[in-house]
Protein backbone atom coordinates (compact mmCIF):
# COMPACT_ATOMS: atom_id res chain seq x y z
CA UNK A 1 0.00 0.00 0.00
CA UNK A 2 1.11 3.23 -1.04
CA UNK A 3 0.08 6.84 -0.29
CA UNK A 4 0.60 8.68 -3.53
CA UNK A 5 0.75 12.75 -3.58
CA UNK A 6 0.81 14.10 -7.16
CA UNK A 7 1.83 18.29 -7.10
CA UNK A 8 1.29 18.18 -3.64
CA UNK A 9 -1.99 17.72 -3.32
CA UNK A 10 -4.32 15.39 -1.39
CA UNK A 11 -2.79 11.99 -1.03
CA UNK A 12 -4.06 9.00 -2.80
CA UNK A 13 -4.24 5.22 -1.26
CA UNK A 14 -2.70 2.91 -3.94
CA UNK A 15 -2.87 -0.74 -2.90
CA UNK A 16 -2.68 -2.54 -6.23
CA UNK A 17 -4.96 -1.87 -9.00
CA UNK A 18 -7.55 0.17 -6.45
CA UNK A 19 -6.97 3.30 -5.94
CA UNK A 20 -8.52 5.25 -3.11
CA UNK A 21 -10.72 1.85 -2.84
CA UNK A 22 -11.86 2.27 -6.94
CA UNK A 23 -10.40 -0.65 -9.08
CA UNK A 24 -8.89 0.68 -12.17
CA UNK A 25 -7.85 -1.51 -15.30
CA UNK A 26 -4.94 0.10 -16.72
CA UNK A 27 -2.36 -1.17 -19.28
CA UNK A 28 1.13 0.09 -19.08
CA UNK A 29 3.62 -0.58 -22.12
CA UNK A 30 7.43 0.64 -21.65
CA UNK A 31 7.76 1.99 -25.55
CA UNK A 32 11.56 2.57 -24.06
CA UNK A 33 13.73 3.69 -21.73
CA UNK A 34 12.06 6.34 -19.80
CA UNK A 35 8.83 6.38 -22.26
CA UNK A 36 5.50 4.71 -21.67
CA UNK A 37 2.41 4.71 -23.14
CA UNK A 38 -0.54 3.91 -20.47
CA UNK A 39 -4.12 2.94 -21.17
CA UNK A 40 -6.64 3.75 -18.82
CA UNK A 41 -10.28 4.03 -18.69
CA UNK A 42 -10.39 4.14 -22.55
CA UNK A 43 -7.88 6.97 -22.68
CA UNK A 44 -3.98 7.18 -23.73
CA UNK A 45 -1.86 8.49 -22.26
CA UNK A 46 1.84 8.98 -23.60
CA UNK A 47 4.30 9.39 -20.30
CA UNK A 48 8.21 10.67 -20.04
CA UNK A 49 10.09 9.55 -16.49
CA UNK A 50 11.85 13.17 -16.55
CA UNK A 51 13.84 12.95 -13.20
CA UNK A 52 13.70 10.26 -10.49
CA UNK A 53 14.86 10.81 -6.66
CA UNK A 54 15.10 7.75 -4.63
CA UNK A 55 16.03 9.06 -1.75
CA UNK A 56 12.86 11.61 -1.39
CA UNK A 57 10.91 8.78 -3.55
CA UNK A 58 9.62 11.45 -6.10
CA UNK A 59 9.32 11.21 -9.69
CA UNK A 60 8.58 13.76 -12.23
CA UNK A 61 6.42 13.01 -14.92
CA UNK A 62 5.44 14.56 -18.20
CA UNK A 63 2.00 12.97 -18.85
CA UNK A 64 0.96 14.18 -22.57
CA UNK A 65 3.32 17.87 -22.19
CA UNK A 66 1.79 18.36 -18.44
CA UNK A 67 4.41 17.93 -15.66
CA UNK A 68 3.81 16.55 -12.80
CA UNK A 69 5.52 15.67 -9.28
CA UNK A 70 4.71 12.28 -7.55
CA UNK A 71 5.77 11.75 -4.26
CA UNK A 72 5.22 8.15 -2.45
CA UNK A 73 5.10 6.66 0.63
CA UNK A 74 4.85 3.13 1.83
CA UNK A 75 3.98 2.07 5.21
CA UNK A 76 7.10 2.40 6.62
CA UNK A 77 7.53 6.20 5.63
CA UNK A 78 3.74 6.79 6.91
CA UNK A 79 4.96 4.98 10.50
CA UNK A 80 7.90 7.07 10.57
CA UNK A 81 5.49 10.32 10.35
CA UNK A 82 3.48 8.85 12.28
CA UNK A 83 6.12 8.74 15.15
CA UNK A 84 7.02 11.88 14.60
CA UNK A 85 10.26 11.21 12.06
CA UNK A 86 10.44 12.51 8.56
CA UNK A 87 12.58 10.72 5.92
CA UNK A 88 13.05 14.11 3.97
CA UNK A 89 14.55 15.32 7.66
CA UNK A 90 16.90 12.70 7.93
CA UNK A 91 19.95 13.94 6.81
CA UNK A 92 19.25 17.49 8.13
CA UNK A 93 20.57 18.92 11.37
CA UNK A 94 19.05 21.45 14.36
CA UNK A 95 21.75 21.91 15.67
CA UNK A 96 25.52 21.94 16.75
CA UNK A 97 26.48 21.16 20.36
CA UNK A 98 30.00 21.19 21.96
CA UNK A 99 31.40 17.58 22.56
CA UNK A 100 33.59 18.51 25.56
CA UNK A 101 34.32 21.86 27.32
CA UNK A 102 36.69 24.03 25.18
CA UNK A 103 37.38 27.19 23.96
CA UNK A 104 36.27 28.27 20.57
CA UNK A 105 39.35 29.47 18.42
CA UNK A 106 37.76 29.65 15.11
CA UNK A 107 34.15 29.98 13.51
CA UNK A 108 34.42 29.53 9.87
CA UNK A 109 30.85 30.13 8.84
CA UNK A 110 28.49 33.04 9.09
CA UNK A 111 25.12 32.99 9.56
CA UNK A 112 22.80 32.18 6.39
CA UNK A 113 25.72 29.80 5.08
CA UNK A 114 24.31 26.61 4.05
CA UNK A 115 26.74 23.13 5.41
CA UNK A 116 26.77 20.31 4.05
CA UNK A 117 27.70 17.04 5.99
CA UNK A 118 31.75 17.27 6.88
CA UNK A 119 32.34 20.94 6.14
CA UNK A 120 34.39 22.22 9.06
CA UNK A 121 32.29 25.06 10.73
CA UNK A 122 33.78 25.86 14.72
CA UNK A 123 37.36 24.79 16.15
CA UNK A 124 37.81 23.95 19.29
CA UNK A 125 40.71 23.85 21.74
CA UNK A 126 40.09 21.52 24.14
CA UNK A 127 43.29 19.92 26.68
CA UNK A 128 45.96 22.06 24.29
CA UNK A 129 44.64 20.27 21.16
CA UNK A 130 42.66 22.29 18.05
CA UNK A 131 39.49 20.12 17.25
CA UNK A 132 37.92 20.76 14.17
CA UNK A 133 33.55 20.48 14.28
CA UNK A 134 32.17 19.60 11.49
CA UNK A 135 28.82 19.74 10.23
CA UNK A 136 26.91 15.76 11.03
CA UNK A 137 24.26 16.62 8.36
CA UNK A 138 22.92 19.62 5.72
CA UNK A 139 21.34 22.36 7.08
CA UNK A 140 20.96 26.26 6.67
CA UNK A 141 22.98 28.30 9.33
CA UNK A 142 20.37 29.93 11.26
CA UNK A 143 22.64 32.07 14.38
CA UNK A 144 25.57 31.27 15.79
CA UNK A 145 25.71 31.44 19.50
CA UNK A 146 29.08 31.76 20.12
CA UNK A 147 31.96 33.76 19.65
CA UNK A 148 35.55 33.30 18.54
CA UNK A 149 37.24 33.67 22.29
CA UNK A 150 34.79 32.58 23.94
CA UNK A 151 34.87 29.75 26.66
CA UNK A 152 32.16 26.47 26.23
CA UNK A 153 30.72 23.19 28.38
CA UNK A 154 30.57 19.93 27.18
CA UNK A 155 26.42 19.96 26.04
CA UNK A 156 26.30 23.86 25.24
CA UNK A 157 24.85 24.63 21.83
CA UNK A 158 27.29 26.46 19.33
CA UNK A 159 25.41 26.79 16.12
CA UNK A 160 21.48 26.39 15.30
CA UNK A 161 20.13 25.60 11.86
CA UNK A 162 16.93 25.71 9.95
Amino acid sequence: MYKVSINGGEPLTIDGDNVNGNTLNTDIIELEQRFYHVLSGNKSYNVELVKMDKASKTLTLSINGNIYEVTAKDKFDLLMDQMGFSAADAGKIKELKAPMPGLVIDVRIKSGDTVKKGDAVIVLEAMKMENVLKAAGEGKVKSIEIVKGQSVEKNQVLIVFE
